[in-house]
């Protein structure tokens, strides 16, 4: 009779545990990786709805308190009418504000950049810099020179430039007409979209979302009042400085002001500029110091009072989030980046906290 031949453990048995656990969370982590590449390739191919849903969104977590507090005395849809006119109002009025300042100060700006050149030129033949005289003036006329060389090329880029702002508007007419809808009848187009899943996962689903549309409409109204704050304090600052252009340089740094962290310094440089061509090397020192000054307010002020209730990142996360944005999707995937993440990282505490059976309580903003 043979001897009976040893078995060996089973080949699970002979990998460490250690290993078979990295082993899974690895593969996990590929899959998920793939699946947001294809995720991040489908809505790039996709840009003009995906961006024209985001803005609904915007437009709809500012303006539904407002549409609220009409339909309490109108009826829905007449509180929506209102809100958009109200609002198209004071956009409008801003822009033809910044149209206004622009033309009633373009003759005197002319002046004052002319005379500012000369000083700037002046000043960088002196110390520390001793460069030879005329060094602004030859870069004036390098960059003429450049400008008649390449016009056919900057032409085909002004058409282009054209065309993106057709694009820009249908995107922005698309994101109205649907941010009417969510206005009117948003909370039953979710009870819809509830309706399509099963029975076990509609509330997981209906957590989910509601805390979803807290975060960003939190967000989107706390980074408004941020950003509208540093317009204030920049235009403030500006005005006893006496800097030419305060009312557009105010609007730049509030719209540079949504991208966190990065928008607010890149407004002030600009008008750092501005105020070296027209107020001289000081002043435009002064307006630099405002970039830190801004900055300690925006971070250890107005983040933690407005931000904190609704968004709890921290700013190394902020700071990825945008950086990793804006290699992706340039300076829209900075815009969208911070709020992204932000929604994802408050449904993942949710339904980590509470389960997704837990009962659902309605805190909508």
């Amino acid at each position: 009779m043979r001897p009976r031949r040893a078995v060996g453990p089973p080949a699970d048995d002979r990998v460490p545990p250690g290993l078979r656990t990295a082993a899974g969370y690895t593969w996990r982590l590929l899959l998920l990786g793939v699946a947001a590449y294809l995720a991040v390739e489908v809505l790039g191919r996709l840009q003009l709805p995906v961006v024209a849903v985001f803005m609904a969104l915007v437009i709809t977590s500012v303006l539904r308190p407002l549409v609220d507090l009409f339909a309490r005395v109108l009826p829905r849809s007449l509180a929506v009418l209102l809100a958009f006119l109200l609002a198209a109002v004071v956009v409008g009025g801003v822009l033809a504000l910044v149209g206004t300042t622009v033309a009633d100060e373009w003759s005197r700006l002319g002046t004052e950049l002319r005379g500012g050149l000369a000083r700037i030129d002046h000043w960088l033949t002196g110390a520390p810099f001793h460069l030879r005289p005329g060094t602004v003036t030859d870069l004036r006329a390098k960059i003429a020179a450049f400008v008649a060389a390449h016009r056919q090329a900057l032409l085909n880029t002004a058409l282009s430039g054209a065309s993106r702002a057709v694009e820009l508007l249908t995107g922005l007419a698309l994101a109205v007409f649907c941010s009417v809808f969510f206005l009117h009848s948003g909370d039953r187009m979710w009870r819809w979209a509830e309706s399509l899943l099963p029975d076990r996962a509609r509330p997981a689903w209906d957590r989910a979302g509601r805390t979803a549309w807290r975060t960003f409409a939190g967000y989107t109204r706390g980074v408004l009042i941020v950003a509208a704050t540093n317009a204030v304090l920049v235009g403030i600052a500006l005005a006893v400085l006496r800097v030419p252009l305060v009312v557009p340089l105010v609007v730049l740094e509030f719209v540079a002001a949504l991208v966190p962290l990065i928008g607010s310094p890149i407004a002030l440089a600009v008008a750092a500029l501005v105020a070296l061509a027209a107020r001289g090397p000081v002043v435009a020192l002064l307006v630099l110091a405002l970039i830190v000054v801004i900055g300690q307010v925006e971070g250890h002020l107005l983040h933690p009072l407005v931000l904190g209730w609704s968004v709890r990142l921290h700013p190394v996360a902020v700071a990825l989030s945008v950086i990793g944005g804006a290699v992706l999707g340039g300076v829209l995937g900075a815009v969208v980046a911070v709020p992204v993440v932000s929604v994802a990282w408050a449904v993942f505490g949710e339904l980590r906290d509470h389960g997704p059976s837990a009962p659902v309580r309605d805190r909508s903003p």
